[in-house]
């Protein structure tokens, strides 16, 4: 049985197929073509479906989907036996809900931070009792190059290397705003961490989104490194456990 899954995000289309919990392909777009679907509904012989975006007009893929597929409407109504204390579910991003239902399945027993540094920053609280307890939102690291570009004269708009190993010292106009973003971020992920480990000390860490493998390279000697697990595919896999709920 082959699942696709479809998770469409601020910046980047990510597509996935599944073997039951295998992944077996994965692609992403800027922008995505009804030829490009239909192609791997054909190659993989797809049966389940299911969609999570941060928009609402997905009308034309949910038909297309719902023509080709058994297509799964995801919700925050979907739990999978998650308690949810979020007081306004309708507005609860649906990649944000499907790395909870990814934590559940995958960690289940464990209190689990899911940390995805995307376009924004999200820290997500599943607990060993499967209650979720909301979380935050913060900048992502572009939008925080981007922001100090926008919201003065004089400092230009940065761009960095996600592959970098260090973060280095600020010794002028453009090494001083990649070390304020990035050991800003990175303290903040570390806070974060910090706040949820005296809460939990049993604590699992999940790093997944565009920048996550940076923040998992500054954080391996950090003294949360052995709680710290990479995900980079775990929105996907939440999708692909929704089909099998």
């Amino acid at each position: 049985m082959h699942n696709l899954v479809v998770d469409i995000g601020n910046t980047y289309i990510k597509l996935a197929v599944f073997e039951q919990k295998k992944l077996i392909y994965f692609e992403q777009f800027e922008k995505m073509e009804e030829s490009d679907l239909l192609k791997l509904i054909a190659e993989y012989q797809i049966e389940n479906s299911t969609v999570s975006s941060v928009s609402d007009q997905i009308g034309d893929l949910e038909i297309l989907l719902q023509k080709h597929t058994h297509y799964i409407r995801f919700s925050t109504q979907i739990t999978g036996g998650i308690k949810s204390n979020y007081k306004s579910p309708q507005t609860l991003g649906l990649d944000r809900w499907a790395k909870v239902i990814a934590a559940h399945c995958m960690y289940r027993g464990y209190n689990t931070l899911m940390i995805d540094a995307g376009t924004c920053i999200t820290y997500d609280m599943l607990t060993a009792q499967d209650e979720y307890l909301g979380g935050s939102i913060s900048l992502g690291l572009n939008m925080r190059f981007k922001a100090l570009n926008h919201y003065t004269g004089r400092l230009p708009l940065i761009t960095w290397d996600k592959a970098q190993e260090h973060i280095e010292e600020g010794t002028d106009t453009e090494t001083a705003i990649k070390r304020g973003v990035l050991q800003g971020a990175l303290n903040e992920v570390e806070g974060f961490i910090a706040l949820e480990h005296k809460r939990k000390k049993d604590l699992k860490v999940i790093l997944t989104g565009g920048d996550s493998l940076f923040l998992n390279k500054q954080l391996k000697n950090s003294i949360f490194a052995a709680q710290i697990i990479h995900e980079p595919y775990l929105v996907l896999k939440g999708l692909n456990e929704v089909i099998t709920l």
